[in-house]
């Protein structure tokens, strides 16, 4: 009797101290998830972005659309050359599943094009700051770099005018849009091509409608902008560049032409419409 008394006076003991140890919420004692300090709480980690991974760039662009943008590739006679030049060539990078690129060239008779296209993946060592947040930050960092001019106010692609805004028509309106049956066109009478408002590019403005701009049908968030170099004696190089962002990954396509004759201009409604194309394309295939 002796014995059984020793060890249930041990085991009381054992659960005492047990018991002082741990606490419980009742007497002020922390959880042993709990830091202290934080009364009991954890700090939930932020969540990771959705893209792991990378594509791979090189193989990213179809031949179609390389054909599209780089016309000079398909002059290429030698089979060997022209299979390389639609391969592209990688950017050196020590981490693809966090940066990854693949740049193109193409000289015609007419022009030489270059194409460039960079994935970036952002992670961020923040665990109170998520992927995305951290990619929005850089991404908001990248538009300030680039530095957009501020929209014209000669009018919008949908006919509403700075002057009014609400897109009510003026009083003036009706005569200077309907001319009379009486009245035989003339090349003055306005037309589709037209209806922005804004001046035509034979005056040396560039449309509204073309200039370096946001872009609110590509991803997350998206600018497009447009450069033409001052060369001089030589022929002028346009780069349009479409940028974007999908979550926590940044997209950035390089779009530049030099015409092989001095004094000539590249296209930039066309420039734009197929970088914006290529951009679509890539967007899409990241959503998949």
């Amino acid at each position: 009797m002796q014995r059984k008394a020793y060890v249930s006076g041990v085991a009381a003991l054992l659960a005492a101290l047990l018991a002082g140890c741990t606490g419980s919420s009742d007497d002020g004692g922390t959880t042993d998830d709990s830091n202290p300090g934080d009364s009991g709480t954890a700090t939930a980690a932020a969540e990771p972005g959705r893209y792991a991974t990378l594509p791979e760039p090189c193989g990213a662009v179809g031949q179609e659309t390389l054909d599209l943008l780089l016309p000079g590739i398909k002059q290429v006679t030698d089979e060997d050359q022209r299979e390389k030049a639609y391969e592209g060539t990688p950017t050196i990078a020590y981490d693809t599943d966090r940066k990854a690129g693949c740049r193109w060239k193409a000289e015609s008779t007419e022009a030489t094009d270059r194409l460039f296209v960079d994935f970036a993946r952002v992670v961020s060592y923040d665990t109170s700051v998520s992927d995305d947040s951290e990619a929005e930050q850089l991404f908001a960092t990248r538009l300030e770099a680039a530095d957009l001019p501020q929209p014209t106010s000669s009018g919008s692609a949908d006919g509403t005018s700075a002057a009014d805004p609400s897109g009510s028509p003026s009083s003036a309106a009706p005569s200077s849009a309907s001319p009379s049956a009486s009245s035989p066109p003339s090349s003055s009478s306005p037309s589709s091509s037209s209806s922005s408002g804004s001046s035509t590019p034979t005056d040396g403005v560039t449309p509204a409608e073309l200039q370096p701009r946001l872009l609110d049908d590509l991803g997350d968030e998206a600018f497009l902008d447009d450069e033409l170099s001052s060369s001089g004696s030589t022929a002028q190089q346009r780069t349009v560049t479409v940028a974007f962002r999908t979550s926590n990954v940044i997209v950035t396509i390089e779009y530049e032409e030099q015409p092989a004759t001095v004094g000539a201009v590249p296209d930039s409604e066309e420039m734009q419409d197929r970088a914006r194309k290529l951009a679509a394309q890539l967007a899409d295939a990241l959503a998949e």
